[in-house]
Parts: C-alpha cells; structure tokens; sequence
C-alpha cells in the first residue's frame, strides 16, 4: 500500500528537476494510447504573458460556447489549477484518477532507464484529460522556452510567441537571438503563428518561420492603443475596435492583441467567435497578475523578470503610484533587473525567501537591493515581510512579487490571518 497516494508520487518526480527533449513525453503518451488523436489545440509560447494570452484565448472560446480545456503552469496554490475544462479546475477525484493510470507507464520507463519528470507527466496528464473529456480546443502553455518543451509534443490549429527576454540562459542560450531561436521551434509547417516582437527578435522569427513554412502574424505595439487603465482593467483599441480587458495594467492590452489575433485564426471565428470577442477580454480571470486584494492594501503579482519588473513599475505607478515593496525571488532568477526596475516604485523595501527550495537567500535579495534602494527590513518568510509591511506602512498599499511561490506564501498568510480571526 502506498502510504502518500499518487499525488505524493507525483509530487516526488519534481526531484528529477528539468531536462529538455520531447522523446520521454512522446514515449509516454505512445503507451498510454496517444490521447493527441483528433484534437485541437492553440499552443503558447513567450518570456512574460504567455500565461495571460492563454486565459484570454480560453475565456474567448468559453464565451463562444466552445469546450474548451487549458494547461498552464507553474500553479500558485495546488497542481489542479494547471489543468481546466471551461475555465474549472480538474478536480481531485479526477486527478488523482489519471495520476493512477499513467503511474504504471512511467514507473515501467523508468525501469527502462527512462525517468519522466514531474512536468513531462504532468503534460501528458492534461493531454490525457482533454481528451477524455472532449474538449473542442485545448490552450496550452509552454512551460520553458519552445523547442525542446516537453508541450511542444502537439501540432495546433494556430501558435503565439508573446515577448520573448533573457531567460533560463543555463537551458536556451545566452543571446535574445539563441533564445528566440529556441522559442521558435514551437512553429508548425502551414501552422499560423502570431507574435510581437522588436525587430531584433522578430528578424529570428521571421527567418525560422520561412525556412519551416509557418504563415508568421506580426502584432506591432503602434497597431494597441491603450484607452485608459484602471486597477482591475484596460480599456483598448485594436484593429479600430474598443475593448475592455478584466486584468489591470497597459500590458495586458498587447497581451490582448495576441489573443485577438489568435481566435481569429481559427475557422470558427467568423461564425461563431466573433460576435463573443468582446465579452470574453471583459469576463477573463488570472490571478495574482497585479491584482489588487478587495479587503486589504495588498497588490500580488507573480512578476519574475527584468522586462516583466519593468511593466509592472510603469502599470503600479501609474494606477497607485509608490507602494511598500515586499520582494521574494527564487535563486536563478535576474535579481538585479528586477531590483532595479521596481526600486524607484518603492518608498519602503522589504525582502524575503519565497517557500521554496530554489528560494534565494533574503540577505543576497537585500544585498542587490540595496544598491538601488535602501531595505527596510530583511525577513526569513515572505508572511513575516508582509506583517511588517503592514505594520509600517502607513498608507501605502504593499506591492507582493517575485515568484509564484512568493504569491502562493502571501495567499496562505492571508488564508492563515482570515482563519484566526
């Protein structure tokens, strides 16, 4: 009897860390019958609001009364959340059910020498589920980078490379152009692929595109006018059409012309996406992307790198003007970008290590800080930061970012602060 469930398994495979290649999901989804056969898919791929373009394609279809299933990633709370069906996560009976049939295949590979990680099951999980339940489209993230993802196992109905920077330099590259490159082996011969991209990327793009035979859609940042922007939405225009966007900050108006763009590749659009357009950007949900908490002073965001700091310093000052930082990242991430983008955003810095193993240290996050702004405190948790964030902060709201995890940990204090009282 196995005394931690297959969750606890699954769990476990996140110590075989990351290795690119798509050959152990292909092996896995051949032994489980190949849950790919006749299904379609929107694939995402890009450095910053992949995941933001996923939830607008999703709550666009869902508005057009199509099935439509999502796979995004990392989860903030629990694993559930990265595999949807019309927007609701997949439940735990259900979960736990398909870890069950999958376990036998991989623990068999890993017999054979094959060992699956924790992100390679997973995507093979959420295929397997798509399937199982008939979804009409499924919208699926890219975990990292493109070619070698283990999601790039799919040919969709349409692509979308979203803002592409420095990232994961040790897996893609260490040059924009070897990491666009890497991005770009997500492009599928007669597959249209939709980005926006400076032209340095784009040259890359274009080049790769070509030499696959993919149509590439070029989204300029001159073709999204940002109308106005209030803390829990974007009003734009794109195309001489207005929307309303339901995700705070002037980002998510380009993240919202890739998603446009996207359902109007597909060949329902005209007959039966089209006349939903508007209301699935207004109805669209995506937590902890600067979102403002209704019973306290807090904003969450799970904001990572420089290009997404620098969004975020321009969305925040704009709509709430300087805040009280608490600042959590994970070890491998551009610490000194982002510290040097949300500093000037900051009246009070407060800086911790996110729960987490790759978390990194409060005093190498202070260290780099404060070369840009004085830190007022250094904590142990991000839930001690936040509690003296709130203590001090006078009438500042209190900006939390830095990792998922970081979100996570400061959605727990919350959970944890509403429970005792």
């Amino acid at each position: 009897m196995d005394p931690y469930g297959n969750l606890g398994w699954f769990d476990g495979l996140t110590r075989r860390g990351v290795k690119p290649g798509l050959e152990n999901t292909e092996e896995l989804l051949r032994r489980i019958g190949d849950p790919r056969e006749g299904m379609r898919y929107v694939h995402v791929a890009g450095t910053d609001g992949k995941g933001s373009v996923c939830a607008m394609v999703e709550s666009v279809l869902k508005a057009s009364g199509i099935r439509v299933g999502a796979f995004t990633s990392p989860h903030i709370m629990r694993v559930n959340e990265c595999i949807r069906i019309d927007g609701e996560e997949i439940s735990d009976a259900d979960l736990d059910q398909l870890i069950g049939m999958v376990r036998p295949h991989v623990e068999a590979m890993s017999a054979e020498g094959k060992e699956c990680t924790n992100f390679e099951v997973l995507t093979v999980l959420a295929l397997e589920y798509f399937s199982l339940i008939s979804a009409d489209i499924a919208v699926i993230e890219v975990g990292m980078g493109g070619r070698l993802d283990s999601t790039n196992v799919i040919t969709p109905d349409v692509s979308v490379i979203n803002n592409i920077g420095m990232e994961h330099t040790e897996f893609l590259g260490d040059t924009i152009q070897k990491i666009a490159l890497e991005k770009a082996g997500i492009m599928k011969p007669g597959v249209p692929c939709v980005t926006m991209n400076p032209d340095e990327v784009f040259e890359v793009l274009e080049k790769h595109a070509a030499e696959v035979g993919c149509p590439l859609i070029r989204v300029r940042q001159t073709d999204v006018e940002v109308m106005a922007s209030w803390p829990d939405c974007v009003d734009m225009v794109y195309r001489g059409e207005s929307y309303t966007v339901a995700l705070p900050g002037r980002h998510q108006a380009r993240n919202a012309s890739l998603a446009i763009e996207a359902v109007m590749a597909l060949p329902e659009f005209d007959g039966q996406i089209s006349e939903h357009l508007s209301e699935g950007l207004e109805t669209v949900s995506w937590p902890c992307r600067m979102q403002k908490l209704l019973a306290e002073p807090i904003i969450l965001d799970v904001t990572h790198t420089k290009n997404g700091a620098r969004c975020l310093h321009s969305d925040v000052s704009e709509i709430y003007g300087k805040v009280a930082l608490v600042l959590a990242m994970l070890n491998d991430k551009d610490i000194d970008g982002v510290s040097r983008e949300l500093a000037p955003i900051a009246e009070r810095v407060y800086v911790a290590a996110p729960g987490s193993p790759r978390a990194a240290s409060p005093e190498k996050v202070a260290e780099t800080m404060s070369r840009y702004h004085e830190v007022d405190g250094v904590f142990p948790t991000v839930e001690a930061a936040l509690d003296a964030a709130l203590e001090e902060r006078d009438d500042l709201n209190v900006l939390v970012t830095g990792s998922f995890r970081t979100a996570e940990d400061a959605l727990r204090w919350l959970q944890s602060r509403y429970a005792r009282s």
